[in-house]
């Protein structure tokens, strides 16, 4: 396994905050502060901020996403938005199966592997969440749950849309709640997710596959975190909110 093979990707995932106006904000204050990345970045914005997100960070090095997108092209589903729209609009990332989706609003492993299929049609790269609840951390089935969450997003998925997918390790019991996986556990599982992609694929496309950790990396522990030897970024949540701080972490993965 050669790090060197990966560019780091470091994701915010704005969640449901900063409209418009509060987006382009923030991106301007980005901008200078990680003009010098040796990394993607890429900022998931809600929805309704994508058009201002993607005006202020024209010509720059930052990217933006969508938090979600729904496996039609169009039909009566209310509230939605395709990856056709998201295309059009001029968005490149997308976040699908982000553990917050699937506690609050009824995502299943099946319903992520439309959504990534859906995305990948459309032509846009995939931010694809897996992760484990405290319980199953406990129970020691944590590298069970989520070589099953990948093995089934990724039905269908060839190697070659492979390079399209960022796989991000979320341990549900370290999002929003302060704890943090320590830099040996979040290595351990992203090597595990790996190891999966071997399976699936081959060794070849496991090395080449960019995985993210994602459970409350911020700018006290991204160095640390960022140095694992399997972790190739961070997807950020409170951190990302605050440019300085989003900033440090660019800078740790450079």
């Amino acid at each position: 396994m050669n790090k060197n093979l990966r560019i780091p990707v470091i994701a915010g995932n704005w969640k449901m905050n900063n409209g418009p106006a509060a987006s382009a904000v923030l991106i301007e204050k980005l901008k200078p502060l990680t003009a010098n990345a040796q990394c993607k970045i890429v900022c998931a914005v809600p929805f309704t901020s994508i058009p201002a997100a993607l005006n202020a960070a024209q010509g720059s090095n930052i990217a933006v996403a969508a938090q979600n997108v729904h496996w039609e092209e169009s039909g009566a589903y209310t509230g939605e938005i395709s990856a056709q729209m998201l295309k059009e609009l001029g968005v490149e990332y997308v976040v699908v199966g982000h553990s917050e989706r699937r506690q609050f609003f009824g995502e299943t492993d099946v319903t992520v592997q439309k959504r990534v299929r859906a995305a990948l049609n459309g032509g846009l790269t995939v931010i694809l969440c897996v992760g484990e609840l405290l319980g199953e951390r406990k129970s020691g089935i944590t590298s069970q749950i989520v070589r099953t969450q990948t093995e089934i997003a990724l039905a269908g998925v060839t190697a070659q849309e492979l390079q399209r997918v960022i796989i991000a390790y979320e341990p549900v019991w370290a999002i929003g709640t302060g704890e943090t996986a320590t830099p040996e556990q979040a290595n351990e599982v992203c090597a595990i997710l790996r190891e999966q992609l071997a399976v699936l694929y081959d060794k070849e496309a496991a090395d080449a596959t960019v995985i993210q950790y994602g459970g409350s990396m911020n700018d006290q522990n991204a160095v640390e975190l960022l140095a694992q030897p399997d972790v190739d970024g961070g997807l950020i949540g409170g951190a990302s909110l605050v440019a300085e701080k989003f900033a440090v972490i660019v800078k740790a993965a450079g």
